[in-house]
C-alpha cells in the first residue's frame, strides 16, 4: 500500500512529465493571440507569394528569392512593424484559405469582392487597377458600349473579377468564360474570341510576353477595380489599422506608385508604356 509521501511523489512526476510533452512554442503562445500581438511576439510578418504572376511576384527559382511589387510592399511593412519577412507559396485561389487556417498574416493584390468580404476585411486600397482589354488586330472599339453586343465575343477567365465585370457591363456580347487567364488569352490569338478582359496590370504584361495576341486598350469610361490587401478577421483591428496608416503614409510619399513602375520591369515594361489614361 502507498504511503500519502509515495503519491504526492509520483503525482509530482506525473505533473513534470505532462509538463514536458508541451512545446516550448505552444506554452508561450498566448490563448486568442491576435495577429498584431503575434507579429510583435515573434518578429516575422508572413506574406503570400506567387508564382509567374509578375509584376506582383516572381520567384527566382534557381536561388530561390522573391520579388515584385507586392514583396517590396511586404518587405516595407515588416521593416515598420520590427519584424522579419516571411513568404509561403501559394495561389490565387488559395490565398483566402491560407489567411483562415493562420498560416500567412496578410495577403497584398486582393480585389474585394462580396464573396471575399464574408470570411476576410480588407485594408484601404493599395491602387485603383484599370480595367483595360487586349484586342486582336484590327480590333479597336472605343468605349465599353461597343463592346456590349452579340457579335462581339469577349473572354473572361470564369469566376474573375473579369468575369464579374462582364457579367454586370456587357450584358448583351458573347461571353466567352474559360477556366485559366491563358486560356482566355488563347481564345483571342486563336480567333475564338475578339478581345480578353484584364486589369492594367496583367494585360500589359500578356502583350509584352506575346506581343501577337494584340494590343492593349482603355475603353471609356475608365473602370477601374480597387486592389487592396486581405487580412483575418480579429477582434483586435490594431493589425489591420496599422496596415491602413501605413498605407496611407506610403501613399503620400508616391512610394506605391514607385513599387508598381519599379517592378513593372521585371517583364519589360517602363512608365512611357503605361497608357495615358491610366493612373496609379
Amino acid at each position: 500500500m502507498l504511503s500519502r509521501r509515495s503519491i504526492a511523489t509520483l503525482t509530482g512526476a506525473a505533473a513534470v512529465g505532462a509538463a514536458s510533452l508541451i512545446s516550448p512554442a505552444s506554452a508561450q503562445t498566448p490563448d486568442n493571440e491576435s495577429t498584431f500581438q503575434r507579429i510583435r511576439r515573434t518578429r516575422k510578418l508572413r506574406i503570400a507569394g506567387i508564382v509567374g504572376t509578375e509584376p506582383y511576384y516572381h520567384r527566382d527559382i534557381a536561388a530561390g528569392t522573391w520579388t515584385g511589387f507586392c514583396v517590396s510592399m511586404g518587405q516595407d511593412l515588416a521593416k515598420s512593424m520590427e519584424a522579419e519577412l516571411e513568404i509561403a507559396e501559394t495561389t490565387w485561389g488559395n490565398a483566402v484559405l491560407d489567411l483562415q487556417s493562420n498560416k500567412i498574416d496578410i495577403m497584398f493584390g486582393l480585389s474585394p469582392t462580396p464573396s471575399r468580404a464574408l470570411v476576410v476585411e480588407f485594408t484601404r486600397p493599395i491602387l485603383n487597377n484599370t480595367f483595360t482589354i487586349v484586342a486582336r488586330p484590327g480590333f479597336e472599339p472605343k468605349t465599353w458600349e461597343d463592346l456590349n453586343k452579340p457579335e462581339v465575343k469577349v473572354a473572361v477567365d470564369i469566376g474573375s473579377t473579369h468575369d464579374l465585370f462582364a457579367r454586370r457591363v456587357l450584358p448583351k456580347c458573347t461571353l466567352v468564360a474559360l477556366k485559366t487567364p491563358d486560356d482566355a488569352t488563347l481564345a483571342v490569338q486563336s480567333g475564338r474570341a475578339d478581345c480578353v478582359i484584364q486589369v492594367i496590370l496583367l494585360s500589359m504584361v500578356t502583350v509584352k510576353k506575346n506581343p501577337k495576341v494584340g494590343r492593349v486598350l482603355v475603353p471609356t469610361p475608365v473602370v477601374a477595380q480597387p486592389t487592396c490587401a486581405g487580412v483575418r478577421p480579429d477582434a483586435d483591428h490594431r493589425f489591420l489599422n496599422f496596415v491602413d496608416n501605413w498605407l496611407a503614409y506610403s501613399a503620400s510619399l508616391q512610394v506605391v506608385k514607385g513599387w508598381v513602375t519599379e517592378n513593372l520591369t521585371l517583364v519589360g515594361i517602363q512608365p512611357d508604356d503605361i497608357p495615358p489614361l491610366v493612373q496609379f
